[in-house]
């Protein structure tokens, strides 16, 4: 009793004399977690891909013949400018397919100068994710350096791509929607977006990471869920938003490197094989 009840004297003495006294921190309200983004489509929405594109071509068909003869056709395609063009459409991010599309658009996109359409193409890309995954899972084709079991490619042999399947391609499905997209927001530009579009696909076949069919089917799974995002409200409302934020950098935004798009466009114009 005698030691608590000098603490407390002593404690008295500080307190008058001015000196402060250390205080139990307050306590701090936990952060919130950060709400996830999320795509547009919903159960009911959702395009069953599976069910809308063909079967993917059968072992030892007369299509997989085909699409094994330009496999190796395309080989010969390393250290060419075509080449570099399919690594360079390897990454595919939002922030990669604003830069991709930037010289057939006409205008430098990018996060800061388009934060509208970054954040719109995250949600479509979400979506597009999802769905390529779900059914390149029912199909299982393997890709096709794999079916040959040679020949280099353009991108590392890792164990996660040879375990995503080739059908269809999830890099033609995205690029395709993307050019699509783009095209309706500058339809004045819709000739070489849809061009580089085109090509966007076909880089994966010059890669040698995807089939001719797998590319063509991406096309068409792509006109499958940009039909059903056109019919979301939340969708459209966000796409007239960010066709006014595009319309005004047309105006005042800088403008692409011209040697680099005039290099790019040399490789667009017809395809490789």
């Amino acid at each position: 009793m005698r030691r608590t009840l000098i603490g407390l004297s002593l404690m008295g003495v500080l307190a008058a004399a001015g000196v402060a006294l250390a205080q139990p921190a307050p306590a701090v309200a936990p952060t919130p977690p950060r709400a996830l983004p999320t795509g547009y489509l919903n159960a009911q929405t959702w395009p069953a891909a599976s069910l809308i594109l063909p079967p993917a071509p059968a072992t030892g068909s007369a299509r997989e013949a085909e699409d094994q003869a330009v496999f190796k056709a395309t080989r010969s395609l390393e250290g060419s400018p075509r080449w570099s063009l399919a690594q360079n459409d390897v990454p595919s991010l939002p922030a990669n397919m604003l830069t991709s599309f930037s010289c057939a658009v006409g205008v430098q996109m990018s996060p800061d100068a388009t934060p509208k359409m970054m954040t719109m193409l995250t949600r479509m890309g979400i979506d597009a994710s999802r769905q390529v995954s779900s059914v390149k899972d029912v199909f299982k084709r393997q890709r096709p350096y794999l079916i040959a079991g040679e020949g280099n490619i353009c991108a590392p042999k890792t164990e996660s791509l040879a375990a995503s399947p080739d059908y269809p391609s999830g890099h033609a499905t995205w690029g395709w929607a993307v050019a699509m997209f783009l095209a309706e927001l500058a339809p004045d530009q819709a000739t070489p977006i849809l061009m580089r579009g085109r090509a966007f696909g076909e880089s994966r076949v010059v890669c040698g990471v995807h089939s001719v069919s797998a590319v063509e089917a991406g096309r068409t799974n792509a006109g499958a869920i940009l039909a059903t995002w056109r019919g979301d409200p939340a969708f459209r409302a966000d796409l007239e938003g960010v066709r006014a934020e595009l319309e005004a950098l047309r105006k005042t935004g800088a403008k692409p490197d011209a040697a680099m798009c005039k290099a790019e466009a040399e490789q667009t114009a017809k395809t490789p094989w």
